[in-house]
């Protein structure tokens, strides 16, 4: 596909990159002016050794101290940590001589750590190694914040959930997915390191760095003498990048298993949940939580307990349904409150001490790993669970394959394969089709209902959409503004919500309101009375109720009659509203054609309707 590149930009591109390369070919077309004989080949060797050498090491030193650093500066989000990354960025703007003047303030002759040091700290191989570093440190730094903080921030949750330490998740998730922006700061920094003149020159005339030995030489022997000194910095120059893109390169390979690491399973044979682990497991069902947690102006205040094995949790966006996950999980820890699974207390359990698998609505895959090495990286996976979870969810021959390389169903089913081959008593799964499209989500709410029933611990499942709550829960916590407003069976929220705020989240449609007026009539005004079923109503109190559109039908011979008011295309179909005693409800007409004002005859089947106290 042809991109359009607006006008201007080739030009002012062209115009920096001619200036950029000019000098290059300038130097070029002087070599043969070159003054090969005055140079001192072994002080030049010498001076590549020492800038090589002390650029090396000075690298060295901020890859051990710089990347904790940019790790901290990402992850804590204090003032005070704001402050320090300010600071440390300072080195940028100053002044490379005003760089030096600092340092020997602080390493001098006359310094407390000179004179600790008897000198050793100026005018050294050490020397040179402090200045590079100061000057260099904030490119490493701001590389590696900026790689961190742009890591999906579900990874480490989902890796604590797998049994994984906090030192284990920063050097096999954290460090390696930051790896790319991580190796670009080390090649910036080496390579300031390796061209610093003016903080080298104030703390380390001597040795000679290469910067400082081109200043000495351009100084006694000129223009003419600069090339051949020029060449050996420009060859280094060429070689660290040459270096940087291989390491790169490899960065990018991933570590794969081989692929008969896993033996898929015989056909028929199911998940080997019990007989692999060999662990005491803590038995399904019987969830009880009492969570507080507050954000900002947000507060969750939630009590709920359950028995069942399929449950759910649903609400609108920012209701506080993830942080509930997260909460149980303990990737968030509770201001108060309790989790209990099973009759165990986990609220004072680290998230890798709780046998929690949890399925974040990014997926948490790992972008460095393949496939099964996704499956095999939570503690105490078996390969053999490993095999019939790629098996059972169709992933076989996809096992090499890194997650960028997958589709979003794909993404989603190795989430949800890694998190049942970890031995767990809890499932819990944080909206697991929202970026699905519909026939894609259609089809995997399928699989995932078949295969609730082959996982022998509790599934809770975070939703906002009651299609989903209803195929795949028993039982239901309604959430609003981080309160629960309902909790209950399925059915029973479904049929009776407790409030026009439920209704509207359990999907009502066709909302209305009524006086009941027997156990199951509601009066819809005057001699219009609406059959219900289910549980027994109060007679005289007003309510609300509602319908699914798919729930209504014109009959020639129907129960309920009302005048057209609207007609309107659905599709293939067409929708009509009617008005009907005191209210309007639409109802779905098939392909039938009526007109505005026209009679119409209709049914509405009355274990579909909704109905909740006051109206």
């Amino acid at each position: 596909m042809s991109r359009r590149i607006p006008t201007p930009l080739p030009l002012l591109a062209g115009l920096l990159a001619v200036y950029l390369v000019a000098p290059l070919v300038a130097g070029t077309q002087q070599a043969a002016l070159a003054d090969w004989s005055a140079v001192d080949t072994e002080a030049l060797l010498r001076a590549c050794a020492v800038s090589v050498g002390s650029a090396t090491v000075s690298m060295i030193i901020l890859a051990l101290c710089g990347i904790p650093l940019g790790y901290l500066l990402a992850r804590i989000p204090s003032r005070a940590m704001a402050l320090l990354g300010f600071i440390v960025q300072l080195p940028l703007a100053l002044p490379p001589l005003a760089s030096g003047i600092l340092l020997l303030f602080l390493v001098g002759y006359r310094a407390p750590l000179g004179r600790l040091a008897a000198g050793a700290l100026t005018d050294s191989f050490a020397g040179i190694v402090l200045a590079e570093t100061f000057v260099a440190a904030p490119f490493l730094i701001i590389a590696a914040r900026s790689a961190f903080a742009s890591m999906d921030p579900a990874l480490e949750g989902v890796a604590a959930t797998l049994g994984r330490r906090p030192l284990e998740i920063f050097l096999r998730v954290s460090l390696p997915t930051a790896l790319p922006g991580i190796l670009s700061g080390l090649l910036l920094a080496w390579l300031r390191a390796f061209g610093e003149f003016g903080a080298t020159v104030m703390v380390a005339y001597h040795p000679y760095s290469l910067p400082v030995y081109t200043y000495v030489a351009f100084g006694a022997q000129g223009l003419p003498a600069m090339l051949p000194i020029l060449l050996p910095t420009l060859a280094l120059a060429v070689i660290a990048m040459a270096l940087s893109n291989i390491v790169s390169g490899r960065g990018e390979e991933r570590r794969f298993l081989p692929r008969d690491a896993v033996h898929p399973p015989s056909p028929g044979q199911s998940a080997p949940l019990v007989q692999l682990d060999g662990r005491q497991r803590i038995g399904p069902g019987n969830l009880a939580l009492k969570l507080e947690k507050s954000i900002d102006d947000f507060r969750l205040n939630i009590a709920w307990s359950s028995q069942a094995r399929r449950l759910a949790i649903l609400g609108p966006s920012g209701s506080g349904k993830s942080l509930i996950l997260k909460l149980i999980a303990g990737i968030e820890r509770c201001d108060a409150g309790v989790v209990s699974v099973g009759g165990h207390d986990l609220s004072r359990l680290d998230p890798a001490a709780r046998a929690v698998a949890y399925v974040p609505q990014s997926y948490g895959l790992f972008p460095h790993l393949g496939l099964l090495d996704q499956l095999l990286f939570p503690v105490g996976a078996d390969p053999r669970m490993a095999a019939f979870w790629i098996a059972r969810l169709g992933l076989q021959g996809l096992e090499r394959r890194r997650p960028e390389t997958l589709s979003l169903g794909q993404q989603q089913r190795v989430a949800l394969a890694r998190a049942l081959t970890r031995p767990a008593s809890l499932l819990l799964l944080d909206e697991p089709f929202c970026a699905l499209d519909a026939t894609l989500r259609s089809r995997l709410r399928l699989e995932l209902l078949a295969l609730q029933k082959e996982f022998s611990g509790t599934m809770v499942l975070v939703t906002h959409d009651p299609t989903e709550a209803a195929l795949l829960a028993d039982e239901l916590l309604v959430l609003n503004g981080g309160k629960s407003l309902q909790t209950g069976h399925t059915e029973d929220v479904f049929r009776r919500p407790a409030n026009e705020i439920v209704a509207g989240l359990v999907g009502a449609d066709n909302l209305a309101e009524g006086i009941v007026a027997g156990h199951t009539t509601i009066a819809l005004g005057r001699d219009i009375m609406l059959e219900v079923a289910g549980p027994a109503l109060r007679p005289g109190e007003r309510v609300g109720w509602s319908v699914p559109v798919l729930q209504t039908r014109v009959s020639s011979t129907g129960a309920y009659t009302g005048a057209v008011e609207s007609v309107a295309a659905i599709g293939m179909e067409r929708q009509i509203t009617v008005r009907f005693g005191d209210t309007r409800v639409k109802v779905s007409n098939g392909r039938g054609a009526y007109a505005c004002g026209d009679p119409c005859r209709f049914d509405i089947n009355p274990y579909s309707i909704q109905v909740w106290p006051g109206g």
